[in-house]
């Protein structure tokens, strides 16, 4: 058994330029708004893998963002995928650069790339699914590049590290993989995130945490992190535990086969607006009555493989924790989100 704390190390699954005068790729002025993208298109292309039906939707396809040391196929391919195919939901998934432990600026583009695709072929409005690092990346994406904010119709965070993560600073205290920096509760890259604004006009947002979180810390008392500090009715913040008190659903298993969690995102996907526990199957006004209360797995899994599906997933955290590049500071800002210009 692995070492818990070594673990917390590794698995902070959450999931440029500052002012220099340096230029991306292709000569686009380095503070354009929306900037200019610096990844090859040939390389979001080849990120982007989507399943049959996608240019006949007749409903807003889903994509899939996996979180920090995970990939679509160690995060979704035995869960969300088959769970959305059982349905008859076109989807996409998008692999982030170094299993999205790369510069999270740069993460970004490939969902941005990805949602102006998605929309172009299906010509309709995208559902954005994230897992950890993965459900608060599409928010920087709708932050800085406003042009996607048409093409989509609903962000679902699945444990997102919405306000970063008191475990990541331990873990970068002999250096650490770039996104783990940016995910620091103290990081510029949050602070850029939410400053002053955490939601877009026309997006809904369903934020689905678990209070039992060891990644994304603190996600319990006063101040979790993963809830967006918003109001109005474009927005739920929702703990597994205010539906099933009893849920146990650690960090790896809401984004991965808590039945409660695929519950809610359902719901958010198949209802206008965020997602609204009330309307669950069995709910009779308390907590703990909805019929998933009783779940032990999500749609999509299969209980006779789960453990090779789990310790896939585990397997793929540490090989791309071991692999992945550590540096000695957070990525610098680039100067469109730098405050300081």
């Amino acid at each position: 058994m692995l070492d818990r704390w070594w673990m917390l190390g590794l698995m902070i699954v959450l999931a440029g330029c500052s002012g220099s005068g340096n230029e991306p790729a292709g000569g686009a002025a380095a503070c354009d708004s929306p900037p200019a993208l610096t990844v090859p298109t040939s390389t979001l292309d080849a990120a982007l893998a989507c399943s049959a039906g996608l240019a006949s939707a007749t409903r807003a396809p889903v994509l899939l963002v996996p979180g920090t040391a995970t990939t679509p196929d160690t995060a979704f391919s035995w869960n969300h995928q088959p769970a959305l195919e059982a349905m008859g939901w076109p989807y996409c998934t998008v692999e982030l650069p170094e299993s999205a432990m790369a510069d999270a600026q740069v993460s970004a583009e490939y969902i941005v790339h990805a949602i102006r695709q998605m929309a172009r072929v299906s010509g309709r409005r995208v559902a954005v699914v994230g897992y950890s690092q993965g459900g608060m990346l599409p928010r920087w994406a709708l932050r800085f590049y406003p042009d996607i904010r048409e093409r989509v119709e609903e962000l679902v965070g699945l444990a997102p590290s919405n306000h970063g993560t008191e475990t990541a600073a331990p873990s970068c205290v002999s250096g650490c993989q770039p996104s783990i920096w940016q995910q620091r509760s103290d990081a510029a890259f949050i602070a850029a995130l939410n400053a002053d604004f955490e939601t877009v006009a026309g997006v809904d947002y369903t934020v689905i945490y678990t209070q039992l979180d060891e990644v994304v810390v603190p996600n319990a008392g006063p101040n979790p992190s993963s809830p967006l500090r918003a109001q109005g009715e474009h927005l739920a913040n929702i703990a597994t535990q205010s539906v099933c008190p009893a849920n146990a659903a650690d960090h790896l298993a809401l984004g991965t086969y808590d039945p409660v969690a695929h519950a809610l995102l359902v719901d958010a996907l198949t209802h206008p607006g965020p997602a609204d526990p009330t309307r669950l199957a069995g709910y009779a006004g308390a907590p703990g009555t909805a019929a998933v209360c009783a779940e032990v797995f999500m749609p999509g899994v299969n209980p006779a493989t789960f453990a090779l599906d789990y310790g896939g997933l585990l397997a793929g955290i540490s090989e791309a924790t071991a692999n992945t590049e550590r540096v000695d500071a957070e990525p610098a800002l680039r100067c469109f989100a730098d405050p300081a210009g």
